[in-house]
């Protein structure tokens, strides 16, 4: 099996899943306990926190735990928007944000809150002059996407929170749930005016069910659940120590090993781009490395609809995807490549693969030996 498709999710590590057992058999107490079992699990999850900030250079009160990306960008949007609505309603995201973001402003505009989606170059990038003209006396908020999930480009962070020093009263989040371990963490959390961030845990080995948020001290938002007061008053509910735990352990190996990972993925992913270039048929997103991370490559078959084609992969063992994952069953067409202005003849024909750094120039070489088939077969249907 040659699996492809870790934007979707990554597998668990072993030594990950070791640590997720051990303290699940060894400190299922309750952190808010007054006993001794209670206090153990709460001196853990501390721990864990603590290493998260170390690792990411940031303070351990800046990293509030949650059950992952989704639930993160949901509470930070309208989080955000509730604690500043008396300040304005006006919010600005841009045209090519992950479902969670783009639903959870579809809901604050039923609610009375004005969002501007802002357009992307041809290249897949937010438009900095289009967030300048966009911003307003009432904005509150700007939400964009560190790394884009179905085409992997790496927005102009760097230029955005230039424009927005100017506006030192706009909350600036950043979904980062593709960003970790792909060199960028300077980006986030090396940036003072970067406020908020979402991370997924299942996204770098971790298990399913954990993330965490950054939220820069002296930032406010309204709570995500009440209750017993958990995660400093904003996120009530007994907390998931093993899973957070074993995430500390997870984002550990991956910064560690993430030079030798991003030098593998690179090489994989070359492997596969210069070979599919050369089909007179196929259609690639991908402009340059500095623009772009080493884990995401998106490419179309023209004529050949993108669920056809992971199917087809998957008969030999390869796991790919139409895209983002969290449309890919519902058959929608790729989001970003229409914000991009491509035909639909052509983003109805994309697939996605997704590396990590454990995948293998070998298994590069036996996905393009598959693709070469895989054309013969569609050419010889077209």
């Amino acid at each position: 099996m040659i699996y492809f498709d870790n934007s979707a999710t990554t597998k668990i590590l072993p030594e990950v899943l070791d640590t997720y057992v051990q303290v699940s058999n060894n400190y299922w107490g309750n952190p808010s306990s007054l006993h001794g079992l209670g206090e153990e699990a709460f001196n853990l999850l501390n721990q864990s926190r603590q290493q998260i900030a170390n690792l990411l250079k940031v303070r351990a009160n800046e990293i509030i735990f949650t059950s992952g990306g989704s639930e993160g960008d949901n509470w930070i949007v309208k989080g955000v928007a509730m604690q500043k609505q008396r300040f304005g309603k006006h919010i600005i995201t841009s045209s090519i944000e992950h479902p969670a973001i783009y639903n959870a402003m579809h809901q604050l505009e039923q609610n009375g809150f004005e969002v501007t989606y802002l357009p992307v170059t041809n290249e897949g990038l937010v438009s900095i002059s289009a967030l300048k003209k966009a911003i307003r006396k009432d904005t509150i908020l700007v939400s964009i996407m560190a790394v884009n999930n179905e085409i992997g480009t790496i927005q102009p962070l760097e230029e955005i929170t230039n424009v927005l020093k100017q506006y030192p009263s706009i909350i600036f989040h950043v979904d980062a749930v593709q960003a970790l371990g792909k060199g960028l963490e300077k980006r986030i959390f090396g940036n003072d005016r970067v406020d908020f961030a979402s991370f997924s845990g299942h996204k770098f080995h971790a298990p399913r069910g954990t993330g965490f948020i950054y939220k820069r001290s002296g930032k406010k938002i309204c709570p995500l659940i009440n209750g017993g007061g958990q995660e400093q008053n904003l996120r009530s509910g007994t907390e998931n120590v093993p899973g957070i735990a074993s995430m500390a352990k997870a984002l550990r190996i991956l910064l560690s090993n993430e030079e030798e990972y991003n030098q593998r993925e690179h090489k994989v992913l070359n492997v596969i781009l210069n070979h599919i270039n050369k089909f007179k048929n196929v259609r690639t997103f991908y402009k340059n490395e500095k623009n772009h991370v080493p884990t995401i490559l998106c490419f179309a078959i023209l004529g050949v609809r993108g669920e056809t084609i992971v199917h087809a992969f998957e008969e030999y063992g390869i796991y790919i995807s139409t895209t983002s994952a969290c449309s890919s069953k519902k058959g929608m067409p790729a989001s970003t490549l229409k914000a991009m202005k491509i035909p639909d003849e052509i983003s109805n024909c994309a697939v996605r693969i997704s590396l990590n750094g454990f995948n293998t120039v070998e298994e590069a070489e036996e996905f393009n030996n598959v693709f070469d088939k895989l054309y013969d077969r569609f050419k010889k249907i077209n």
